[in-house]
């Protein structure tokens, strides 16, 4: 099946996971995938790999640290052409970094950076045709919160970090798509949640947090393709009115999910937005709904 030839998705974090599943079944169906990864040598070999098992596949790896403000603008500012951003690269890790912005390394990687580049990709997208941003979230954005704090002090707080950087990513998709639908933009905003699989990104905990999750996995999670299927589907299904499409919960089939508290509050996703902008020194080219 080739129906997504002549589209360029970027997807981010393709090196590995779900990042790496997804971009070898969009590769089947036709599209070329932009490979924007930290790890170049990573993605390359996945790469290889798929280009071995498919002849003509047209992937490129290019290089992508979502925690450096300059490394998202220089990404953004070489690519010419793109349909679809698949904001997927994660970073789970009990290790306290603050970066650059002042914001720890989790929460600055899996939301601002994706926002940011969002933003910069944005005026591009606009001109292809049929776009959308789809964004990764997890089913943990149910237990996340925005705190003021965005350094995450203290174990406990790292503890946090995750969760709260997955309701930023569905507030963000909520946000983008409600003042995309009052412009007129046709650039469509989608939410997806693969589930709980054993990926690389889980290497970032101790061994007893590894080990827990392992056994989470293995009786109630996705595999990493049933988990990509979801993000698959962000990409080239239909887009849903409303909802995030994943699982129920860790595992299962993908279906449109109702979303839920706190995700769904109008109010917090502006107030996110402002804030993401503030933080970033990037303004989204598309403004808010007139109240």
């Amino acid at each position: 099946m080739n129906d997504q030839q002549g589209r360029t998705v970027v997807v981010t974090g393709a090196g590995s996971g779900f990042g790496a599943a997804a971009t070898r079944v969009l590769a089947g169906r036709g599209a070329h995938v932009v490979m924007a990864a930290r790890d170049t040598a990573k993605a390359t070999r996945v790469r290889d790999e798929i280009v071995a098992e498919q002849p003509g596949a047209r992937l490129t790896v290019r290089a992508l640290d979502l925690f450096d403000p300059a490394s998202v603008r220089a990404f953004a500012e070489a690519t010419d052409e793109v349909d679809v951003l698949l904001a997927n690269a994660g970073l789970g890790s009990m290790q306290r970094v603050v970066g650059p912005l002042g914001v720890e390394r989790g929460f600055a990687t899996n939301h601002l950076g994706h926002f940011a580049l969002a933003a910069l990709l944005f005026p591009r997208m606009e001109r292809a045709a049929a776009p959308r941003v789809v964004t990764v979230s997890s089913s943990l954005y149910r237990r996340g919160r925005i705190p003021e704090d965005l350094t995450y002090r203290g174990r406990a707080a790292m503890l946090r970090s995750y969760n709260d950087s997955k309701l930023a990513n569905a507030l963000f998709a909520v946000e983008l798509g409600r003042r995309t639908a009052a412009a007129g933009s046709p650039v469509a905003s989608v939410l997806v949640h693969p589930g709980m699989a054993s990926t690389p990104m889980q290497d970032g905990h101790p061994a007893p947090v590894r080990a827990v999750l392992g056994l989470l996995t293995r009786w109630v999670g996705n595999s990493v393709d049933a988990g990509a299927a979801a993000l698959v589907e962000g990409v080239v299904g239909r887009v849903p009115a409303a909802g995030i499409i994943g699982p129920d919960r860790h595992g299962g089939r993908s279906e449109v999910q109702a979303l839920r508290a706190p995700a769904d509050d109008v109010e917090l996703a502006r107030r996110l937005w402002e804030r993401s902008e503030e933080l970033t020194g990037v303004p989204f080219p598309v403004r808010a709904p007139a109240v």
